[in-house]
Parts: C-alpha cells; sequence; structure tokens
C-alpha cells in the first residue's frame, strides 16, 4: 500500500515536474521559436519575438519584446503581452481571460500617395478561401476578458496622400476594458486616455458591448490644434490654417448593425483663435471664439439640433472681382484637390482598354460591365439621400467685423460692415414654423443697420423691422460713374421700415415706413459747379408692394437746390453729364399693369435754383431762392388732378408763385395752371434781348400772368405780359436779331405809366403732334410789333377812342391852303390824346404839297399878291392913305390889266411878245396872266412854303390847341409831289421814339 503510494507520488512528482519543464521551458521556447520561424517566413521586413514565458500552472502568458521593421524603423511591437487564462474555460465551454495587458505598444502607421498602408504589407499571408455563398454565418466564439489594460502605448500614423501629408502622435495612449464579452448584450467599462506632444487630449469613458456591437460613454478633446486634421479638410476646402485650437466634449450612444446609430447627446465644441488664409497667403478668416453646447446629433434621423451657439470677433474679407466672382466663389470653384486628383490619375495604371481594331479581352469586357451599375447605385444613393435637419435654438454672434470690396467698377469700392451683432433662435432648417432674426450692425464710419423680425426658409417668407441710419450714399459712386458725369459729394440715408415677404417665386414683397435722403450733395463734373442737392427729402407713410403699388402720403424737401445750364452750342448741362451706352433691345412687352403710384402730397421748404444760359452773349444767369409751397395729391389710378401752390423770389426780390392743378400722369387730360411773375428786373436777361432785339436792356422789370387751361387736349392759354419802365441801351450785333424798329415798338406799346400790357391768348389741339405753344406764343409776339411799326397810327388810334377807321398818319389840306378845317383839327385832336397815351412816342411831322392841285391855286395867290404889292407901292408914291401891309389893301380890277405888264416883265424878266401887241388888250392881259399862273404854278418855292406852312399849321394846332408838348413833335423836311387826288393834299405824320 504504501509502495503503491509513493509510487503514485513519485509519479505525479515525476509528472509534475515534466509538466512544469514543459510549461516553463520547453514550450515557450517552442513556441518562440515557432513565432520567429512564421514570422520570417510570411514577414515583409525584419520581425522577432524576445522571448515568451508561461506558467502552466496559473496559465499565464506573457510575450516579451516583439519588433517588426527594420532596427531603426520599427513599425509594429509591442514592451510586453500579458494574458491571465482562467481553468474555467474548460467547461464554461468559453475563453475566459482575467486579464490581458499590453505595455508599450507601439505602432507606425504610414499611407503612400497611393493610398497602400505599410502595415498591410508586413505579412505575406496565404489566401484565404472564399466561403460558400450557401454557407451559414459561423457563430461568434464565446469569449470572456475581465480585463484588458492598454498601457503607455504610442501611436504615430501619417499620410502622404492629401496635397499636405497628415500626421498625428500619441505617445500615451492608455486603455482599459473591464467585463469585455462575446455574449448578447453583455457591456464592457471603458476608459481611453490618450495624449500627444502637440496637445489634443482625448479622454473617453463609457460601456462596449461586442454582440451587438454597441457602445455608449462620455468624450472628452481637448487642446487640438486644427492644423493636425487640416490636410484632409484643405483637399476638400481649399483654404490655408494659420491657426486654431479645438475643445469638444459629448455622450454619445452608438451602434453598429444593418445601419450605424449614432446619438451624440450634451455634445459642446468649441473653437479658437481660427486663423484661415488662401492659398496666396492673403488673410480671409480670423475668428476669436466659436463654442456651441447643450447640442445633440442624431444619425439616423440625420438630425443636428444646437442649443447655445456664442461667436465672438470674427473679422473676415470678401471681394467681388473685376470678372463678376467673388473671390471666395473662385476658391472654391477650383479645388484644392485637382493637383491631387491628377496624380492619383498618373500613379494609379489605367483600366485595361481594347485598343483599335482589338477584340475586348474579358478583363475589359468586366470593367465595362461593372462601370455603369456602380454609377447608377450611386446617383441613385444621392437622388434618395434626405437633408439633414438643422435646429439652432439659440444663437448668437458679437462683434464681427466684415470687409468688403468691390472690384469690378473702374474705381473700387471698399465697404466696412460691423460691429456684427447677430441673434437667431428657433431656427430650423427643414420646418415650416419662423425663426426669430436681430441683426445690429455698423455700415462704413458712421451707419447703422438694424433688423429684427422672423423668418421662415420654407416657404421663404419673413416680416422684419428694418432701421437704417446715416448711411452714406457716397459708396454709390462707383456705380453711377459708368452712366452720368456726377460726383456724389456727400449724402446721407436714414429709414424705419418694416419688410413683409410673403413669397419669393412669385415675388410677393411689401414694404412700409418712413425714410429720408439728408445733405445730399452733387457736382457736375463738366462744369465743377453744384448740380442738385438737398437739405433732407423726407418720406412719410411709405407702402411699397412689389409689382403693384408705392404709396407715400407726405414727401417734404428742405432747401432743395437745382442748376440748369445751356451751353454756348445750346445743348444743356444735363445732356453733358449723361455718358452714352450702348444700344440694348428694346424690353419685351408685358401683359402686367403698370406700377399705380400714390402720392399724398409734396411739401417743399426754402427752395432754390440757377439758370444760366452761355449761348447768349453776355452770359445770362438768374436765380430763384425762397421756394415754398406744396403739390397735392398725386394718383395714377384715380387720376385726379393735384392742386398746386408754390411761391418764391426771383433773385430775391421778385416774388413769383405758381398755382393750380395738374394731373401729372396725363397732361391733357386736365390741366389749370397760373404763373405770376412780379418785378422780374429786365436787365438780368439783358443777354436774351441782345440775342433777339439786338438792344439791351438798360432798366426795366418785367411781369408776367400766364394761365394755361387743357380740357381732354384742347389748349385755352392767356399770357399777359407787362413790362414796367422798359429802357433799352446799346445795340448789340446779333445774327438772331429780329428786322424790326424795337425802338420804336416799345415806344408805341409803353403806356404814360410806363407799362407795356400785352396779352398773347393761344388755343390749339395739343393732340395735334404739329402744334407747339411756344413757337405759337413767340409768332403772335412777333406779328403784334410787327402790326404796330407797320400801321402805327392804326395802333395807337384806339388809345383816344378814335378807331381804326380813323387815319391818324395824315393831315388832308384844301389845294392850295395851309388851313386846318374841322376835319384835320379832330384828326389831331384824337393823334393828340393818344400820343399823350404812348408819352415814349414823338411825332414827325413833313409838310407836303403837290404841282396839282397846289400850284394853279398857288400862281393864282401869288398873282393876287403881286398885284397888291405893286399897286401897294403905286398908292404910297401917290401919297394915298394904305394899311399898314400890302396884303390888306384891295386892288381894283380895272387897275389889274394895267399892272399885269409891269409883273410879267420883273417875275419873266422879259418883253411880252410883239405879236401880242396887236391882240385886243383884254386878250393881251389873259395872255400875260397865263403866262405868269403858269410860271408860279410850278414854282418849287411857292410849294415848298406852302409845305412848310401846312407842317407849321399842324404843330402850332398840336401844341396850342391839343396840348400836346412840343419836343415830341419835329419838323422834317417837305415833300413835294407832282399830282395828289381828288382837291386836297394830305401832310404826312410819323412815329418815332424818343
Amino acid at each position: 500500500m504504501k509502495t503503491a503510494l509513493k509510487r503514485t507520488l513519485c509519479a505525479l512528482l515525476i509528472g509534475l515536474g515534466l509538466y512544469s519543464l514543459l510549461g516553463f521551458l520547453i514550450l515557450p521556447g517552442i513556441a518562440q521559436r515557432v513565432v520567429n520561424q512564421q514570422l520570417a517566413n510570411y514577414a515583409t521586413v525584419p520581425a522577432r519575438l524576445e522571448r515568451i514565458e508561461l506558467n502552466p500552472f496559473s496559465l499565464k502568458l506573457s510575450l516579451w519584446g516583439l519588433h517588426i521593421g527594420e532596427p531603426d524603423a520599427e513599425q509594429l511591437g509591442f514592451g510586453r503581452l500579458y494574458l491571465d487564462l482562467e481553468l474555467d474555460s474548460l467547461w464554461r465551454k468559453a475563453l475566459h481571460l482575467r486579464d490581458i495587458e499590453l505595455e508599450k505598444a507601439n505602432v507606425d502607421a504610414l499611407r503612400s500617395k497611393d493610398g497602400e498602408l505599410n502595415l498591410a504589407t508586413l505579412f505575406n499571408l496565404p489566401e484565404s478561401q472564399p466561403a460558400a455563398a450557401d454557407e451559414p454565418d459561423s457563430p461568434m466564439p464565446a469569449v470572456l476578458i475581465e480585463r484588458i489594460a492598454l498601457i503607455e502605448a504610442a501611436l504615430h500614423f501619417e499620410d502622404l496622400q492629401p496635397t499636405t501629408p497628415f500626421e498625428l502622435t500619441y505617445d500615451s495612449l492608455n486603455l482599459e476594458l473591464h467585463n469585455l464579452s462575446t455574449l448578447p448584450d453583455d457591456n464592457a467599462d471603458l476608459s481611453l486616455s490618450a495624449r500627444g506632444p502637440n496637445g489634443g487630449h482625448l479622454d473617453w469613458t463609457g460601456t462596449i458591448s461586442v454582440n451587438p456591437l454597441v457602445s455608449s460613454g462620455h468624450l472628452v478633446l481637448t487642446d487640438a490644434k486644427l492644423k493636425a486634421i487640416w490636410p484632409y479638410v484643405r483637399d476638400v476646402v481649399p483654404l490655408e490654417l494659420a491657426d486654431g485650437v479645438l475643445q469638444a466634449s459629448t455622450d454619445y450612444q452608438l451602434a453598429l448593425g444593418d445601419s450605424v446609430q449614432l446619438n451624440l447627446q450634451q455634445l459642446s465644441i468649441s473653437i479658437d483663435a481660427l486663423a484661415l488664409q488662401a492659398p496666396d497667403q492673403r488673410p480671409l478668416l480670423n475668428l476669436a471664439s466659436l463654442a456651441i453646447s447643450d447640442t445633440s446629433v442624431d444619425l439616423e434621423k440625420q438630425q443636428v439640433s444646437i442649443g447655445q451657439l456664442r461667436s465672438q470677433k470674427l473679422e473676415t474679407w470678401a471681394a467681388r472681382e473685376k470678372d463678376g466672382e467673388l473671390d471666395w466663389q473662385k476658391l472654391f470653384a477650383t479645388p484644392a484637390t485637382a493637383s491631387r486628383d491628377t496624380a492619383d490619375a498618373q500613379a494609379k495604371p489605367a483600366a485595361p482598354t481594347a485598343a483599335a481594331g482589338q477584340a475586348p479581352t474579358p478583363e475589359t469586357t468586366a470593367v465595362a460591365a461593372t462601370e455603369e451599375p456602380v454609377k447608377a447605385s450611386q446617383v441613385a444613393a444621392v437622388e434618395a439621400e434626405k437633408p439633414w435637419q438643422i435646429i439652432l435654438k439659440d444663437g448668437q454672434l458679437r462683434d464681427y467685423q466684415i470687409h468688403l470690396a468691390d472690384r469690378q467698377p473702374a474705381t473700387p469700392v471698399e465697404l466696412e460692415l460691423g460691429p456684427l451683432n447677430l441673434d437667431i433662435r428657433d431656427f430650423d432648417s427643414l420646418a415650416q414654423a419662423p425663426f426669430t432674426l436681430k441683426l445690429d450692425t455698423g455700415l462704413g464710419k458712421q451707419g447703422r443697420i438694424t433688423a429684427e423680425g422672423p423668418v421662415q426658409l420654407s416657404p421663404p417668407s419673413a416680416r422684419l423691422q428694418v432701421g437704417t441710419e446715416n448711411i452714406d450714399l457716397r459708396v454709390a459712386q462707383a456705380y453711377i460713374s459708368p452712366f452720368i458725369r456726377m460726383e456724389l459729394r456727400s449724402g446721407m440715408l436714414g429709414s424705419q421700415l418694416q419688410v413683409d415677404l410673403q413669397s419669393a417665386d412669385p415675388l410677393q414683397l411689401q414694404i412700409t415706413g418712413n425714410a429720408r435722403v439728408s445733405q445730399l450733395h452733387t457736382l457736375d463734373t463738366v462744369k465743377q459747379r453744384d448740380f442738385v442737392r438737398w437739405k433732407t427729402l423726407q418720406l412719410d407713410g411709405l407702402d411699397y408692394q412689389h409689382g403693384k403699388r408705392l404709396d407715400i402720403n407726405s414727401i417734404r424737401l428742405e432747401q432743395p437746390y437745382a442748376r440748369f445750364i445751356i451751353n454756348e452750342d445750346r445743348s444743356t448741362n444735363v445732356s453733358d453729364l449723361l455718358i452714352p451706352q450702348p444700344a440694348s433691345p428694346a424690353p419685351a412687352k408685358s401683359d402686367e399693369a403698370p406700377l399705380a403710384i400714390h402720392l399724398g402730397g409734396i411739401t417743399l421748404a426754402d427752395g432754390s435754383a440757377n439758370f444760366a444760359d452761355f449761348s447768349l452773349t453776355p452770359d445770362f444767369a438768374t436765380a430763384i431762392q425762397q421756394l415754398e409751397g406744396s403739390i397735392g395729391t398725386i394718383d395714377s389710378v384715380q387720376q385726379k388732378p393735384a392742386t398746386i401752390d408754390i411761391q418764391g423770389k426771383v433773385d430775391r426780390y421778385a416774388p413769383m408763385s405758381i398755382k393750380g392743378s395738374l394731373n401729372p400722369f396725363d397732361p391733357l387730360a386736365k390741366l389749370d395752371i397760373a404763373v405770376d411773375f412780379k418785378r422780374i428786373e429786365l436787365t438780368t436777361v439783358t443777354p436774351y434781348s441782345g440775342k433777339f432785339a439786338g438792344y439791351r436792356i438798360k432798366k426795366g422789370r418785367l411781369n408776367l400772368d400766364l394761365n394755361y387751361k387743357i380740357n381732354n387736349g384742347q389748349l385755352n392759354a392767356e399770357n399777359k405780359v407787362v413790362l414796367e419802365q422798359l429802357q433799352l441801351g446799346e445795340q448789340v450785333d446779333s445774327p438772331d436779331a429780329v428786322d424790326l424798329p424795337i425802338r420804336l415798338a416799345i415806344a408805341l406799346l409803353k403806356d404814360p405809366d410806363g407799362k407795356i400790357d400785352i396779352e398773347l391768348p393761344v388755343s390749339g389741339d395739343l393732340n395735334n403732334p404739329e402744334f407747339s405753344v411756344a413757337p405759337i406764343i413767340w409768332q403772335t409776339l412777333r406779328n403784334l410789333v410787327l402790326r404796330a411799326v407797320a400801321a402805327p397810327f392804326n395802333f395807337i388810334a384806339g388809345l383816344a377812342g378814335g378807331g381804326t377807321d380813323v387815319d391818324l398818319g395824315q393831315v388832308p389840306f384844301s389845294a392850295g391852303s395851309s388851313e386846318l378845317d374841322k376835319g384835320a383839327q379832330g384828326t389831331l385832336n384824337t393823334l393828340a390824346d393818344a400820343l399823350k397815351e404812348r408819352p415814349g412816342l414823338r411825332l414827325e411831322v413833313e409838310g407836303t404839297s403837290a404841282a396839282n392841285p397846289d400850284g394853279p391855286l398857288l400862281a393864282v395867290q401869288r398873282l393876287q399878291r403881286e398885284f397888291q404889292y405893286n399897286w401897294y407901292k403905286i398908292q404910297q408914291r401917290a401919297g394915298e392913305q394904305v394899311p399898314a401891309s400890302a396884303a390888306e389893301i384891295e386892288v381894283p380890277e380895272d387897275a389889274q390889266p394895267a399892272l399885269l405888264a409891269g409883273i410879267y416883265r420883273a417875275r419873266l424878266k422879259q418883253q411880252p411878245p410883239a405879236e401880242w401887241a396887236e391882240l385886243d388888250s383884254e386878250v393881251r392881259a389873259d395872255k400875260m396872266r397865263d403866262a405868269l399862273l403858269a410860271y408860279w404854278g410850278n414854282n418849287k418855292t411857292l410849294l415848298r412854303k406852302l409845305a412848310q406852312e401846312r407842317a407849321a399849321s399842324v404843330k402850332q394846332y398840336l401844341v396850342k390847341d391839343a396840348g400836346l408838348e412840343d419836343q415830341r413833335i419835329y419838323m422834317l423836311d417837305v415833300g413835294l409831289l407832282p399830282d395828289s387826288e381828288g382837291d386836297q393834299v394830305a401832310t404826312i405824320l410819323q412815329l418815332d421814339s424818343e
């Protein structure tokens, strides 16, 4: 019994010793040799395992010093791998490991340009046999691991495939898993801590289940440098990263099954000191901070819900280039991956193709057969992809600064937008409910824009309260310069508007509120003079409905000013400013109704204007100041006439007014306008008088009373012109001057008070394209002057009630007489009264006589005077009593024949013919009488004397009897006529101006 026991004990001891020898020494040595042999057979690089330790009693296995790779470039290895196998694995039908520890693990992974991973080329492994299509999936082996620990591992990964190589290093990576099992629904506790020399610390705690593969937990990423991952972003987003730090933390739930289910909760992400640059190193974006918190992500629902977003001090630059594209748009339009894609295409072998004239190989057929289905599936996947939903509950952007530039205009435009503050609440990219937007930003040096209200994306709509203040309108200069030669020197826009967008397609937009443009000042860059300016343009009660209606309750214009110039070539400053544009095609006719316009009223306050005409010599200029007044309601739909009531001063002192009503949309339908100018100094229009009348104006004032009425295109106009104390100056050489006696016309028209009162009525059909008002007025005025100067006495006849049938231009005298009869006296009385009404006129009297009928009577009178003269002398010599004058003596008839012979010899200076001596005394006396009468009948001296006497009689009567000033009557040289009709001869009167 004892012997058997001893033998048993010895056997056990021997067996135990052999077991120990086998377990502690032989098996580890054999295993190490086998492992190294296998590494030598299959490894493509030097590989070895330093040693293996096994405790056959506790089943604890340790592998030491695995090295794969060149000695100075090890790619894979570890310091120690420890496994603690439990014996109950034999009866539990599951691999039960108490502990697995991997110390000092080292992985150096490299992906080359062609996408190959160096770890995949470390071993040449035999190809595995593919599983049969009908072979059922083998069940997952049962494994239970109480603890897995990765201690101080190191990971180095470098990817050469991106344009900029990517490199990641973790030199302290620690992982613990507790109770990892492949049994269904078993969860293992996990904790991971990764530290790297360049920051980017990762902490991971949670649970993980292998069957099914499910995990949940908490992740924290600290101080991650965005530069580390930017090579991958750089190939998608062609921007250069100068700086940026990422912080993130989240709770997560992950399930990998038929679909990937990922849910992130309490996600917080912050980015600090972000700086992006363009490939040419110009700055594009600098961001002080961006933080999102209380955020969730659901991969299955494709939903991102951001509870809170806060961002501070973003500064960015954007520009529109010469070709009209944005610089950012150009960056993304030319992806940075283009060069890499080209390099990949060159590096990868091309798919085999059939050469021309060759039959396709099986390989090319297979490739061609598989290409199209793959593309079709990709397209189908893209089409079926539903959009992600992004929800933002509370977002705030603060102190943003945006630098905008437009390089397309000839003069580049730069605009500063900021500091910009933006609040967004309840934003949902898919929902049809509106979100709240609030914007407050500066614009330029002193401008400000605010906007607040609900906005909806689908369908697009918004209702915003928009305010602007001190918006500098000079930014528009570069955009108006190609069309008009005008400098916008100043101008500020302010408004309080409500913008209501109801639909984007078709566009339904309504804008209501108030707007103002203040301190507008424009400069004519051709003449370098002010063009249009005003202090304030205020629009109240603005209501604009896109394409339908524009309502403005009231428009107030304070201190408006405008300048209008006629150039030397008779063009205007407005036409000079316009820059010719290339012809554009005529717009297509639209069936849409025109925009309805309603203006409640326009008010002018303290307005002014300047007018100049450089086509005249000298230049003409005048000014209108103190413009005040209003224009009533203007409505393009109802089209009722709008009332007008405007007053002002011409050259500061001459009042003017415009009153009445008109329909600006259809002025030919109804118009009633009265324009009144008072006491305009005529010296200001001297250039016009010089140009058209040929004289400067030395003195005078102008009053205009114009009344225009239009009813259904029929014009009835009354133009009343009153000139006060008009005096012409020196004559001007003008080719455009009318060939008329202007001074006489003025004298004819000027009344005793120095006024010229002219009425010029005009009527006609304005619908007739050949009808024009201005030419009619000018022609009417010209005809008036022509009529006056052509028949001045007829023109003034009515002034004294003489009527136009009275000819005041001549005074009839009986043949041979200079005495005024009653008719002539009446004519002179009428003329005197008319001349008193026209004190600027002077009368010129031209005494006239005619050989027939004045000559014979003058001869008889002269013969009678000769009888008296000679008889007077005879009586004196005889000592007879005679009167004081020979004209008073009477000559007896019987004494006359005796006197004839002496008179004949004395006046004709000859003796009577000898044959007359034989004649009867009476016959002889008749012969001498006839000879004397014939001599005196054609005597110009007698005729001139008679004409002079007649002129003197006219002047004497006008002065002595009619009361006309003698200085206004001028005696002209007499006129001698050969004949005159009837038994009267008319003395001619003429009018001239003083």
